[in-house]
């Protein structure tokens, strides 16, 4: 099986030059786990739960008026969507890492979670659950 057969077409992004608050609501409205910043459309970084406690809540910043590209992840795992899901997995284990972008050449295609591979590949989905694993 391939990333494309199972990852997500929705992407949650937002331009790098958007404020933190902005993109907390976003994070908070659409009910996802994190957000792909882009700068002209290119995938510059990802912000996930933790980088809006740890780097924005826990430095007490004016988040009206600091951009989301200023407390961002940068160094970004990606998969193309032709790898197959087994690669996707290694990629994630390596890196300690639980969402994985999809990108093709240069454009953002797709994200893929662990969430996203435990349901296609229920060996994975009883390993998280039997160690207790929890992911949304």
């Amino acid at each position: 099986m391939l990333v494309r057969d199972i990852m997500v077409r929705e992407i949650a992004a937002i331009d790098g030059e958007s404020s933190v608050l902005e993109a907390c609501k976003m994070y908070r409205d659409l009910k996802v786990g994190s957000i792909l910043i882009t700068l002209n459309k290119k995938l510059v970084g990802i912000v996930t739960e933790r980088d809006f406690i740890e780097r924005a809540m826990c430095n007490i910043l004016d988040i009206r008026n600091t951009k989301i590209k200023n407390i961002m992840s940068t160094d970004i795992k990606t998969v193309d969507p032709a790898e197959s899901i087994n690669q996707a997995l290694e990629i994630m284990r390596c890196n300690k890492i639980k969402k994985l972008p999809v990108v093709q050449g240069q454009e953002l295609v797709g994200i893929v979670t662990i969430t996203d591979i435990g349901y296609a590949r229920p060996s994975v989905k009883k390993f998280l659950d039997e160690n207790k694993i929890f992911v949304k």
